[in-house]
């Protein structure tokens, strides 16, 4: 059985539908994934409890966390953001997080776990950006770091923009490496410096974008030698996703889910699934390119679980 997490506080209440962050979509996966049989019905997903202050500490400013908690956080940086931080919007992040970490938990007992949220990468120790509040792949790794439970993680983040929030958190951590590949004339503007970056062209396409992954992954597999992998799959690489500029299909980006897992799990390294970035207008045809992930997952554990 798929190992899978969701929480219907991943729709935050009050975003609309008009929104350009898709909000909807974390319940259009679960509801894909149900639909597919991957998951058998909805009570058979694992559910997390939503994160604790203390534990989002362990990667952003105690008081950026507060001022999200109690939905005040200033004007400027909620604009930044890209949500009113709203009780709702507070609640969805500490879930996502949470989710996040019941994911890795998963992944250590199991070989590997996926999240319907998450891949938060633009979140910095000082505050969100880009739609991010919380960044739940780094207070998962940190987590998981204090307690022991690991000692060497590597984030791969494969979403259009570069994962510069999470390069920032762990720039100076050597038990966390971190590698990015991504659009290099995209969103942010100005990079962060993560231990591999991969900056590819625009529309690149499918043949050109799985050599430079799988590359790219082999390598920081190679230095890194992780007890624990984060992999953000965000789909918005995709030819048909407004923000992505790199023209991948549906088949490339299927091909890129099971080369990541297959790498992984044949090393030994357990993997942590998050949705990471995904815009398209279509949201039937958008949960069905974030579900190719929980599906890779499932079907790399068949071959090497």
């Amino acid at each position: 059985m798929a190992h899978v997490v969701f929480h219907e506080a991943y729709v935050a209440a009050g975003v609309p539908a008009s929104h350009r962050f898709p909000m909807g979509k974390f319940k259009a996966v679960a509801g894909a994934l149900v639909a597919s049989g991957l998951v058998p019905g909805w009570d058979a997903f694992h559910r997390p409890a939503p994160a604790p202050a203390a534990w989002l500490q362990l990667a952003h400013d105690p008081a950026y966390v507060d001022q999200v908690l109690g939905a005040a956080v200033p004007s400027p940086l909620a604009r930044r953001i890209g949500f009113e931080m709203t009780p709702s919007v507070a609640l969805r992040s500490q879930c996502a997080v949470a989710g996040t970490a019941l994911a890795a938990r998963l992944a250590l007992e199991h070989g590997a776990a996926c999240n319907t949220a998450g891949g938060s990468h633009h979140a910095d120790a000082q505050g969100g950006a880009g739609f991010c509040v919380f960044n739940d792949v780094a207070v998962a790794a940190r987590l998981l770091l204090a307690e022991g439970a690991v000692q060497r993680v590597l984030v791969i983040d494969l979403d259009v923009h570069q994962g510069d929030g999470t390069a920032r958190l762990f720039e100076h951590d050597p038990r966390v490496f971190t590698l990015s590949v991504h659009c290099e004339d995209n969103w942010p503007r100005r990079k962060a410096v993560s231990d591999m970056d991969i900056g590819l062209p625009k529309g690149i396409g499918d043949v050109g974008y799985l050599a430079a992954a799988r590359a790219a992954v082999d390598d920081a597999l190679e230095a890194c030698r992780p007890d624990l992998v984060f992999f953000n799959a965000g789909v918005d690489p995709h030819r048909e996703d407004r923000l992505g500029l790199l023209d991948l299909s549906d088949e490339g980006l299927a091909a890129r889910e099971a080369m990541v897992f297959d790498a992984c799990l044949k090393r030994g390294a357990p993997v942590t699934g998050v949705l990471g970035g995904g815009y398209a207008r279509d949201l039937d045809a958008l949960a069905r390119r974030h579900a190719l992930l929980h599906h890779a997952a499932d079907a790399a554990l068949r071959r090497f679980g």
